[in-house]
């Protein structure tokens, strides 16, 4: 299949900006979206501060590509000048935009030595100005490259693998600890961010973070098995054998989109009439979808290891409601998933009065236009 049939390119200027300037506003009405899910369990409050990281990095993200396509189909001769996004299924930038942004990220250095300060380009526009009379459009695409390497090299950014970190919460017993590890992928078939969160137990006889041997296994281990298309419990039960002394007792996975907008994305259902109604007044015609799934860890049970020993296994708590088929032993593979929908108050309304059938348990957070979240059910 080729998926290059769903992407897109901006080829003007004035919608790439429009269509940056779109997520900064829903990257922005995130974060208090994430303060919010801590009373409905979608979220611990000690998770915010995780969550709040990833979304200040996506920021950081956006706000690099757009220094990058800021005078998109302006300047032909300087490739690559066109943003592509995957406007089926995401509505985020395709995954190669980040496998490019991290290749610059690396000669970054050596772009901003060869490039004219920003004090400089400035006084050279004036200059252009005052005696062409025109717009200094060279100099432009030099202080948007400035910019974006500048971006690339200083600010805290959401890349296309984000490696695992942990943190040590506390202790079980004198010898078994617990922690809190936390990644990020962009997953490279749905073009989305995917956050994950694990708390697991440690029996083993160094403390994880300090262990050589360990540490960076599991870091692989994880970034390895980050794909939207395994199951949490594939996820768990995986790393729980491979690692006989570290055991994951709760694996959490939030889904950060889709975006679907009537004027950049192509959707059907329900979704297309709503914001096809709402895009009559201009920047309420989006609406992001954001999904948690949790797997939780019921029990344990002992498994022969060799003729004398044996090890610790996890039992997982599977929602026996969530299975996709008609075979018993077939389990949608987490324990619960919580669907929610990000939209402005304009087609929430909409939404609201047509009653679409499939959107009555899906939690909305609608974004008033003075920025004030409501969640409704």
């Amino acid at each position: 299949m080729d998926l290059t049939l769903d992407h897109r390119k901006l080829e003007e200027a004035h919608e790439t900006r429009r269509y940056f300037a779109k997520f900064e506003r829903i990257i922005s009405h995130l974060q208090g979206v994430a303060e919010s899910v801590v009373s409905e369990n979608t979220a611990l409050a000690s998770e915010i501060p995780i969550l709040q990281g990833y979304l200040e990095a996506l920021a950081g993200t956006f706000t690099a590509l757009s220094y990058k396509y800021l005078l998109a189909g302006r300047v032909s001769d300087k490739l690559p000048n066109l943003l592509s996004i995957d406007r089926q299924d995401s509505g985020f930038p395709i995954y190669q935009e980040l496998l490019e942004m991290a290749n610059d990220a690396m000669q970054a250095k050596n772009h901003l030595r060869s490039l004219p300060s920003m004090r400089d380009l400035k006084l050279a526009m004036v200059d252009h100005i005052l005696r062409e009379q025109s717009a200094p459009v060279n100099l432009q695409f030099a202080a948007s490259e400035r910019q974006y390497y500048e971006q690339l090299t200083t600010a805290s950014l959401f890349w296309a693998r984000n490696d695992p970190r942990a943190a040590w919460t506390g202790n079980v017993s004198e010898k078994r600890r617990k922690y809190r590890v936390h990644w990020a992928v962009y997953d490279s078939q749905q073009n989305i961010p995917l956050i994950y969160v694990m708390d697991l137990e440690d029996s083993g006889k160094e403390p994880l973070l300090k262990d050589e041997r360990r540490w960076p296994r599991v870091q692989s281990h994880l970034t390895a098995q980050s794909s939207s298309a395994l199951k949490l419990v594939t996820i768990a039960r995986g790393f729980d054998r491979d690692f006989s002394d570290l055991h994951p007792k709760r694996l959490r996975r939030f889904y950060l989109g889709p975006m679907y907008s009537h004027t950049f994305t192509q959707q059907s259902g329900p979704l297309r009439d709503v914001l096809s109604q709402a895009g009559q007044k201009p920047g309420d015609d989006w609406a992001l979808a954001w999904t948690t799934e949790t797997l939780v860890a019921s029990g344990t049970e002992q498994e022969s290891s060799g003729f004398f020993s044996s090890v610790e296994r996890q039992v997982y708590a599977l929602d026996p409601f969530a299975a996709p088929g008609d075979d018993p032993q077939e389990t949608a593979g987490h324990t619960d998933r919580q669907r929610s929908l990000i939209l402005p108050q304009r087609p929430y309304q909409i939404l609201e009065e047509l009653e679409p059938p499939g959107f009555a348990n899906i939690r909305k957070y609608a974004v008033s236009p003075k920025g004030k979240i409501l969640s409704y059910k």
